[in-house]
């Protein structure tokens, strides 16, 4: 038996009209149709699924049963329509985001809420890129926004600059480097450096300083809040490098102190990488404006 959509909708209509000429007009073909639609139906079925002699007309046992099918499957028909159309109008759709800047959790929930009251049939998640490849997985459409300080020249990928922030040393008021204009990678050695539980290659004082001076601080203590690092400093329990947007944030007392390092500063851009085609889709294009605005909104603090 060759059950179709069309099949269950009419058999939908005649129960909810209880006649032939109103289910026809409510289905916009002629009785004719409709009355030819039915004798096929049950020719395939090898059972009668009207009651003809009843008025209104009735559907009969077997009937009955298709009528279930029908209010079970139709809605979700029309749910699966309805998302398409949003698919293609632009306005549903993913949006799994891996972050590879440990600071970029509370950057990123302001910019997710005012997204979702505009993009609310766009399912949205954020996954920790620092736990796996974020930039294969973007290819692989495992993910659909990585936001990185590391642009890469990957074929089918966009980096798109949100801003510049600069890593910025922190240490209590009291610490001994606090007298300095500005810190350098000699600085570092005999500190303990408190920092995010990140790989090195993902840290901007390893990668933009420590590294290529080739000085390793006495000892490292990761910190997985930036509150909590800051409380640190501020017990001079430890030096750290932060985003400076990240200490403008989070500022609770004066216990501490930021200084620029190496005597011209480290400046760094922050991207939101996406695969080129999904630049088209509008809720990309918002979320990146989005992000754009929020990071301007705490650089002006």
């Amino acid at each position: 038996m060759h059950i179709e959509f069309r099949h269950l909708r009419t058999v939908k209509a005649i129960h909810d009209t209880g006649g032939l000429a109103r289910a026809a007009e409510t289905l916009n073909i002629t009785q004719s149709a409709l009355s030819h639609q039915i004798k096929g139906l049950e020719d395939q079925a090898g059972v009668e699924l009207f009651i003809r002699r009843s008025k209104p007309m009735r559907l009969s046992a077997a009937g009955l049963r298709l009528l279930r099918l029908a209010e079970q499957v139709l809605p979700q028909v029309e749910a699966l329509q309805a998302e398409f159309a949003g698919l293609r109008a632009g306005q549903a759709g993913r949006m799994h985001i891996a972050i590879e800047c440990h600071a970029c959790f509370e950057w990123l929930f302001p910019v997710l809420e005012a997204f979702r009251k505009e993009f609310g049939d766009v399912d949205v998640d954020i996954r920790p890129g620092l736990a796996f490849d974020a930039l294969p997985a973007l290819m692989k459409e495992d993910v659909d926004v990585v936001i990185s300080s590391d642009p890469e020249n990957l074929a089918g990928v966009t980096f798109t600059p949100l801003f510049d922030y600069n890593p910025v040393f922190v240490a209590a008021a009291s610490h001994p480097l606090a007298e300095k204009p500005f810190v350098e990678a000699e600085d570092f050695r005999g500190q303990t450096l408190i920092t995010y539980p990140v790989e090195r290659t993902r840290l901007d004082i390893f990668s933009q300083l420590l590294t290529p001076a080739k000085v390793e601080p006495a000892a490292i203590r990761q910190v997985e809040l930036t509150a909590v690092i800051l409380l640190l400093v501020a017990s001079n329990r430890g030096i750290s490098v932060l985003p400076d947007w990240v200490v403008r944030e989070v500022k609770y007392n004066s216990d501490y102190i930021t200084r620029p390092l190496t005597a011209d500063g480290i400046t760094r851009t922050l991207y939101a990488a996406t695969r080129s085609e999904d630049l088209e889709k509008p809720y990309v294009d918002r979320l990146i404006t989005l992000a754009g605005q929020e990071a301007r909104r705490l650089q002006a603090q």
